[in-house]
């Protein structure tokens, strides 16, 4: 498969050197793809909007870039690549930033876009997305001094912003669109005008979404495919069985029961890619709420972190597939991750003796306290490995209650109405800890209502003072010893057990080419895929 080749032109964002991407030929020359035909997407479950504009929940980020794009697309490497903007800049001092965007670009109804789409864009972004709060955090303004020049001020650096401009993660909407309306209940959002590959036809609630070509899409002649089919087939076998009987082109994020795996591999005409993932990251763990006096104990999350076994998750549940972890961090990010960490061994007595210390003795039926266990409802991982983390903590005198709700009930609960004890969860790192992982520990992100923020709740003055810090650091090895101690403190905290990367696998089939050219896989466009046999 092709890949983005690195820039013309480019210099890393240094304390005093500027950081400039011309533009660039995103894939090397080839021979033409065949053009034509209808391809096929599945998703394990139905998005619950179709633009990641102020909602970036579940599947929708696998639907939104197809209509809606970004400044920026990234190679393999996590690599800005020109997408809307052809050209930018970061100043010396790392507080401006500078885009010149494509000229002749159209939405989809025909208005040009211009560099006040993207202003209107990248504030809307901060104060409604759930991670463009933190990502923009230090925006000023945006400046247009022409119609296809969009200029970012910042009141201080974001070393981390360059490479959050994926379309995915910042998408720019159209603002005759969204301007004066309540952004997130917005109809746009369930019927999506873009400036991407693919227009938007028609929802059919429970079954499916399809996309045609966009014939004056600025980057001729793509996109190659006529239509796109987006199915969702909820049940996980029925998932397995669509694959392996041709109908289905694309599946990403591993959507079939990781026992199946091996099966599907001995399929002709099945093959896998495990590229494609770098842009996200994603990790399992278990999160404590912290309100709960159970949990505000640290010894009793000590003890459960000597009862867990993320080596017993990883080889039982996830059939070997993706590493344990020590702390938040995936090991794919590799100059952030630290595999030294502090870990608690498995001993049971040195639980119990915790347990006691912390007040909590078993009762004459042996039980020290009955608590609630929500999973995320997202494939077979969670609900299995929540039965062995069940009866993991039977063996102490922990009698937990797991509990199944669908994905909205799951968020409501642990988001907004904090009815959780301790949750076992997926997260993504996403391309930088400081928007993937920060979120998730820092004070000021505790935000009751907002998904997939603090949902423990945890404060510590020192690791808040860490996180700011290296949000801002612009010397790359401080930034990176500025995380290791984040680490290290948030492994002697406990406000979360992290268990094991999660195993990322897009299942295809093999008359699909070039579907994953970059980090973002097939959360991209898919604007170079093309059917071998049209």
């Amino acid at each position: 498969m092709p890949a983005f080749p690195a820039p013309t032109r480019r210099n890393f964002l240094l304390a005093s050197v500027a950081l400039t991407v011309a533009s660039a030929t995103r894939l090397p020359a080839f021979a033409a793809p065949a053009r034509g035909g209808t391809a096929t997407l599945l998703l394990s479950a139905e998005p619950p909007v179709l633009t990641t504009i102020a909602n970036t929940a579940f599947n929708s980020v696998y639907v939104s870039p197809k209509v809606i794009e970004g400044l920026l697309t990234y190679d393999f490497e996590l690599n800005p690549q020109p997408l809307l903007a052809k050209e930018w800049s970061v100043s010396p001092d790392g507080l401006t930033y500078t885009f010149h965007l494509r000229d002749g670009v159209k939405w989809h109804d025909g208005q040009a876009f211009t560099s006040a789409d993207v202003a209107f864009s990248v504030k809307t972004l901060k104060e409604v997305h759930p991670r463009g709060r933190n990502t923009f955090l230090n925006l000023v303004d945006v400046e247009t001094p022409d119609a296809l020049t969009a200029i970012l001020k910042l009141s201080k650096p974001a070393p981390y912003l360059i490479t959050a401009l994926a379309s995915s993660e910042t998408p720019i909407v159209p603002r005759h669109i969204y301007e004066g309306t309540k952004v997130a209940e917005n109809p746009a959002n369930l019927a999506p005008i873009g400036t991407g590959p693919f227009k938007f036809k028609e929802w059919v609630r429970g079954s499916h979404l399809v996309y045609e070509r966009n014939p004056e899409y600025w980057d001729q002649p793509r996109p190659y495919l006529d239509q796109l089919i987006v199915r969702f087939i909820p049940d996980a076998a029925a998932r397995s069985i669509a694959i392996e009987t041709g109908e289905i082109d694309l599946a990403p994020s591993t959507p079939v029961p990781l026992s199946d795996l091996e099966r599907l591999k001995a399929v002709d005409g099945i093959a896998f890619e495990e590229r494609g993932y770098q842009y996200s990251n994603g990790v399992s763990r278990i999160e404590f709420n912290l309100e709960r006096p159970f949990f505000k104990d640290i010894r009793v999350r000590q003890a459960f972190a000597h009862v867990i076994d993320r080596k017993v998750i990883l080889n039982t549940i996830n059939y070997g597939y993706g590493a344990a972890i020590p702390g938040p961090i995936n090991p794919n990010l590799a100059k952030w991750y630290d595999g030294d960490l502090k870990t608690y061994p498995i001993d049971l007595a040195a639980a119990e003796k915790l347990l006691d210390a912390a007040g909590y003795p078993r009762g004459s039926d042996g039980v020290r306290i009955r608590i609630n266990l929500d999973y995320v409802p997202s494939g077979e991982t969670y609900p299995r490995g929540s039965e062995y983390i069940r009866q993991a903590l039977a063996k102490v005198g922990v009698d937990a209650t797991v509990r199944s709700q669908d994905f909205a009930t799951y968020t409501k609960r642990i988001y907004t109405d904090r009815d959780f004890d301790f949750a076992f969860e997926g997260m993504s790192n996403l391309f930088d800890p400081t928007v993937g992982v920060q979120r998730l520990y820092w004070s000021k992100n505790f935000k009751p209502g907002v998904p997939f923020s603090n949902g423990s709740a945890y404060s510590n003055p020192k690791v808040d003072a860490l996180l700011e810090a290296a949000a801002i650091e612009v010397d790359a090895k401080k930034r990176v010893d500025q995380w290791r101690e984040i680490q290290k403190i948030l492994v002697e905290d406990l406000p979360a057990i992290d268990i094991a990367s999660q195993p990322e696998l897009t299942i295809y089939n093999k008359r699909i080419a070039d579907h994953t050219v970059g980090g973002e896989g097939v959360s991209g466009s898919l604007a170079y895929a093309y059917l071998a046999t049209a």
